[in-house]
């Protein structure tokens, strides 16, 4: 391996080609495209030739430059979100032009962390079943949420609103139907498309047809790809009302592919390194063993009776279970950040230091900014943030609503111009 080439490791050359390893591993087995080997250790990776094979080959069509989506809304777009949680996609939504005019949350630690960071947000806390919605009708734009992938009874047959009724969608499909937003947009994790063998997602797109709502098909949307130094995917589902004649379009992806030294260090992302803050701790023999573990490694780095110490039975399963024992390097995204650091199969462990990420670390790989504040116990910080949508993805997002917004009131011409406030970020 020469050190002045630029190297891709197997899983980093897949996220860039947006493919999987497995596709990887299948075009080199084929020829179609080789990969190179180390001699050390055997394993693929790439340099910038393969890059260039790839265009050549049109396997992918890579962005030369940066990708931007920013558009400046027109009017004061207005939105309400439900099961806002720490507010990343809120956050998101709001440095991307939209007002808030309600959000909901039931968690008290996080409705007092959208309240001590936005005092003029109108923040209900409690069951979104004791809301009603109906004051707010044909004066909302946006109704937007992160339901909870909750099943409900589909058998066989094509169930309506009423048969959701006890679910969390119900509620988030109640609020659509009392509100009647120009778009409504649902954020999920990608399991939701596989759930319940796709009758969960099925049954949710057919209420909101069956409420006046034409649905996009569902896309993922991978963070790495918005601005986000983190390997996380969200489900996005987008419905128009059927009146609206104004499109909507996913915001492009850029190729430019920011990592955990973009995450925790001055440069492109923030202005200084991350501030100290606290965090949770392995306990003493993990901690030794972990120590072991080189930036980018896991458990397969360890010696082989360390392997089969730590990882047990699972040592004897198949797959690869790359999350654990894993020791993320600076020159790469950081895996999905869960709700906690700590625990067995999902360790995010600092290149330098043996130890979980900190709370600030946590929400700087989440693009939250320095200056917003998370309420609660450490463990409820962590909690907060894990769940949270990643700002800058939530702002990317918010710039093809905003778009989609601009050519809807231009097509219907519903609204005289009014005062935009421009105090959003980019």
């Amino acid at each position: 391996m020469n050190p002045k080439e630029d190297v891709y490791t197997l899983e980093q050359f897949a996220d860039l080609l947006s493919v999987s390893k497995e596709t990887l591993r299948r075009w080199d087995n084929s020829g179609k495209l080789k990969a190179r080997r180390d001699s050390m250790s055997d394993y693929r990776y790439y340099t910038a030739k393969e890059l260039a094979i790839c265009e050549q080959l049109e396997l992918y069509f890579p962005e030369k430059n940066h990708v931007s989506n920013y558009v400046s809304p027109d009017y004061n777009y207005t939105s309400i979100e439900l099961f806002a949680g720490a507010g990343g996609l809120a956050l998101g939504f709001e440095f991307a032009g939209l007002h808030h005019v309600l959000l909901n949350e039931f968690d008290k630690d996080a409705c007092n962390t959208l309240r001590k960071n936005r005092p003029n947000w109108n923040v209900v806390e409690g069951d979104v079943r004791g809301i009603d919605f109906s004051s707010y009708k044909g004066k909302v734009d946006v109704v937007s949420g992160g339901f909870p992938c909750q099943a409900f009874s589909y058998a066989g047959k094509k169930l309506g609103f009423e048969d959701a009724r006890g679910t969390l969608f119900f509620e988030f499909a109640r609020a659509v139907k009392e509100i009647q937003p120009k778009i409504c947009i649902g954020e999920n994790v990608r399991g939701l498309l596989s759930h319940d063998g796709g009758k969960t997602l099925e049954g949710m797109v057919n209420i909101l047809n069956e409420l006046g709502y034409r649905v996009l098909a569902p896309k993922i949307l991978k963070a790495i790809y918005y601005n986000v130094p983190q390997k996380r995917e969200r489900l996005v589902i987008v419905a128009i009302r059927k009146d609206i004649k104004a499109d909507f379009y996913y915001p492009e992806p850029n190729r430019k592919i920011y990592t955990l030294r973009d995450a925790l260090k001055k440069g492109g992302l923030f202005d200084c390194d991350v501030p100290i803050s606290e965090g949770q701790k392995y306990p003493a023999r993990k901690k030794e063993i972990l120590d072991l573990v080189p930036p980018g490694g896991y458990w397969r780095d360890l010696p082989v009776e360390l392997q089969k110490e730590f990882m047990k039975k699972s040592f004897y399963l198949g797959g690869g279970k790359t999350g654990m024992a894993r020791r993320i390097s600076w020159d790469e995204p950081c895996l999905t950040l869960t709700c906690a650091p700590a625990q067995k199969q999902t360790e995010r462990c600092h290149p330098d230091e043996t130890r979980p990420f900190t709370v600030r670390e946590y929400a700087r790989i989440q693009t939250f900014p320095d200056d917003w504040e998370f309420s609660g116990s450490m463990s409820q910080q962590y909690k907060q943030i894990g769940n949270a949508v990643p700002v800058n993805l939530a702002q990317e997002i918010g710039f093809s609503i905003v778009r989609f917004l601009n050519e809807c009131y231009a097509i219907e011409n519903l609204i005289k111009p009014r005062v935009v406030n421009s105090s959003f970020r980019y």
